[in-house]
């Protein structure tokens, strides 16, 4: 397994470069036949000069076969699962397999990397499985049709003469590549290694510390930095004392830079500390004496914010999309409800602090970075450099955790900043403080939801109205709702009059991706409340969940106005909530002060239901069994998905019961770990995951199993205790019947 850059294919002058051209220039470089593909993502906005292949494959003269990815490893298992793509399509053995991590790669987010690898993983490589076919087949001077690939050779069936792929090569290189899109797939049934539990590649040089991480970059000449940043929202430094922090052994320079234009305190000054190591740095920072002037937020509060959502809640909307000309909550109903919820800011808390090592010289820059977007921070770098694109490389290494944090700014900026005025090699450092206190966090918001149902329990009416703290509202506020609607304005339970509306609310506080983005709030909202109409009906939460997607499939309702997105197949999600129901014993009772609740969800054309036990008593919650049912489509590594759904749980359990950022006097108060609690090894229930594959190609995993684990627990809580939590992190003394 190797994390080492990538050398670079030779490049086109011309982005319009055929596909032909780019592999025979490619492959006289070392002998190697040369495959380059795309795997850009709805993550990447490639400018006009974007090169046309963004990941390649060479297999070598020895046999060798290189994945050159150009996605971020940061414990997802992309670096095992995509190879495994390649290699059954390609009928590579997948032990001669390395992967190696390109520069300057692409947005790596949003669960897509497999979702959307796999086609033009699978098409590349049968190119390289018929090429090799093809040259065979020449050499052997028989029909190609006679030959067949398995195990990195081409084998004659009727005399059963073999070639290896390594013997191939200089004859393939000679080939022409069969067209992409119409190179024969091979037949799902005859997968040999898709759907295998597979250990993740990454993890050996990881239990020898072999591997690089962003921290363990060093380079001759370097130095080590700190910023300090003004702890007030959008507030400005006063003063400091720079000969204070020069007295601090080891502190080179001291000197202001101006904040990221991006940041919550942009237009602002901060203060680099340049050392011989990161720990003088930080001993120079704290002598600084500093004084910061607040800002504009200088009376933001958690109370202030959340008078502002409330107050959303009843404002003019600024977005909407419904289905009726009616009004849906003056239409008849025979019962009616409202509920509010309501969701705080969150930390992402990456194992890694945030760090970037930067070298400037001879009109180039470098960078060596452990980001989720390589291409947008060369983009960036080369835009303040003002410098060619081509003259700036981010070698990209492995992440302690990503999340949606390591998008790059500030400390790119930082960063660059800093190198270019010393002219020597330097690692910025966030410390665990810096980025409690400076991160983009998941936004604050509140739902409020309306419903009446008929009789029989049918949806006659639904409302929702989020008013949130927006992601890309901050900087295009057309575009507020964005971000904001996943999981909500896609909910499949037919209803006769629907509508859903938007409103933004202003905040201090900087906002950004952070896993599975809104659905970590809007399904929480949308599946407690479809528990509570379950109650109001006398329903059991499951056959009502069954019976409303029944009538989903049978009766679907008018189409949706401003959504052009995908609503779950109703037929498959009655099958998920039977498959989960059935392995969670949902028809046996429990004990005392226990209780079950349930949940589903279809996001990045996965599927997933579940059922979580907990036991309450004596004003203690315990979550006892999370079971967990996914329709995945097609399995490529069972080991991996596991481990992203189970881990997807845990976070968003986490989030569930624990963590909420507060803000007091324009600061955010927490901290550190002391101040900002995580779920705990002892926190931690019985997990028990199903894979249930559908007929699809895969779909997203790495977010989507994280919305389902707050609203189970919170609908188990009900059952348990007859109350609603309808506030996270869920607290026992905050409840109303």
């Amino acid at each position: 397994m190797s994390t080492k850059p990538s050398p670079a294919p030779l490049k086109s002058s011309s982005p319009a470069v055929s596909r032909r051209t780019f592999i025979l220039s490619s492959a006289a470089a070392g002998g190697a036949l040369v495959v380059g593909l795309t795997l850009r993502d709805r993550l990447h906005h490639p400018s006009s000069d974007a090169d046309p292949f963004n990941a390649w494959i060479r297999i070598h003269p020895d046999g060798e076969t290189q994945l050159v990815m150009n996605k971020s490893e940061m414990g997802q298992g992309v670096f095992t699962a995509l190879p495994m793509i390649l290699a059954e399509e390609a009928e590579i053995d997948f032990s001669r397999i390395t992967v190696v991590q390109a520069d300057n790669a692409d947005g790596t987010g949003g669960s897509g990397s497999v979702w959307e690898g796999f086609k033009p993983l699978r098409q590349a490589g049968a190119q390289v499985r018929e090429t090799m076919i093809a040259a065979a087949a020449r050499r052997w001077r028989v029909p190609a049709a006679q030959c067949r690939a398995r195990n990195s050779q081409v084998i004659h069936t009727p005399s059963a003469r073999t070639l290896s792929y390594a013997a191939l090569v200089k004859d393939a290189r000679r080939l022409p590549l069969p067209d992409p899109n119409a190179v024969p797939l091979k037949d799902p049934k005859d997968f040999t290694l898709l759907g295998r539990a597979i250990p993740h590649l990454d993890i050996p040089d990881k239990v020898k510390a072999a591997t690089r991480f962003g921290l363990d970059v060093r380079l001759p000449g370097m130095v080590y930095a700190v910023v300090a940043q003004c702890p007030y929202l959008r507030g400005d430094l006063l003063r400091f004392d720079a000969a204070r922090a020069k007295a601090i052994p080891g502190v080179l320079e001291v000197f202001t830079i101006p904040t990221d234009p991006d940041s919550a305190n942009k237009d602002t000054r901060e203060v680099a500390i340049v050392a011989t190591n990161t720990w003088a740095a930080i001993q120079g920072r704290d002598a600084l004496a500093l004084e910061w002037k607040p800002g504009q937020y200088h009376d933001e509060s958690t109370e202030s914010l959340t008078a502002q959502l409330r107050a959303g809640l009843s404002a003019q909307e600024y977005w909407n999309s419904t289905n009726t000309p009616l009004n849906p909550d003056t239409v008849p109903a025979e019962k009616r409800i409202e509920s509010v919820y309501e969701f705080p800011f969150l930390a992402h808390a990456t194992m890694e602090p945030m760090n970037i090592t930067v070298r400037i010289e001879d009109g180039r820059c470098e960078i060596w970075s452990p980001t989720q977007a390589g291409g947008g921070t060369q983009e960036s770098a080369a835009e303040f450099l003002g410098i060619n694109k081509r003259d700036v490389t981010v070698h990209v290494t492995f992440m302690g955790g990503g999340f949606g944090r390591r998008f790059g700014v500030p400390f790119d900026h930082q960063a660059l900043q800093i190198a270019r005025r010393i002219k020597r090699p330097v690692q910025l450092v966030w410390t665990r403080e810096d980025d409690f206190t400076h991160d983009r966090y998941r936004p604050a918001c509140m739902h409020r939801l309306r419903a009446g149902i008929d009789q029989q329990g049918n949806l006659v009416s639904w409302t929702d109205r989020i008013a949130d703290t927006t992601i890309i509202g901050q900087r295009d506020p057309k575009q507020a709702q964005a971000y904001e609607l996943g999981g909500a304005l896609d909910q499949p339970y037919p209803a006769q009059h629907f509508r859903m509306s938007y409103v933004p609310v202003e905040s201090g506080v900087t906002r950004g991706a952070w896993r599975g983005v809104e659905i970590s709030f809007n399904v929480f909202s949308v599946e407690c409340f479809i528990d509570e109409l379950a109650h109001l009906a006398r329903q059991d939460p499951y056959l009502f969940r069954r019976r409303l997607l029944e009538n989903a499939a049978t009766h679907p309702a008018a189409p949706r106005s401003n959504f052009d997105g995908t609503l779950a197949d109703p037929a498959r999600m009655i099958q998920m909530l039977d498959l989960v129901t059935e392995k969670a014993d949902w028809s046996k009772t429990l004990g005392p002060n226990r209780g079950r609740g349930i949940s589903c969800f279809f996001s990045k054309t996965s599927y997933l239901a579940q059922v979580s036990e907990v036991t309450v008593k004596d004003s203690n919650l315990r979550v006892d069994r999370v079971v967990t049912v996914v329709d995945p489509g097609l399995v490529v590594n069972s080991n991996g998905i596991r481990a992203q759904i189970e881990g997807a749980i845990l976070m968003g359990l986490s989030a569930a019961l624990k963590e909420r950022i507060t803000v007091k006097d324009g600061m955010i108060q927490q901290q550190n770990f002391n101040s900002y609690d995580l779920l705990r090894i002892s926190d931690a229930p019985r997990l028990e995951t199903y894979l249930a594959p559908g007929g699809r190609p895969p779909g997203g995993i790495g977010e989507p199993p994280l919305a389902l684990i707050g609203p189970s627990v919170g609908n188990a809580i009900f059952a348990a205790t007859g109350k609603r939590l309808r506030k996270l992190p869920f607290q026992l003394d905050e409840v109303s019947s």
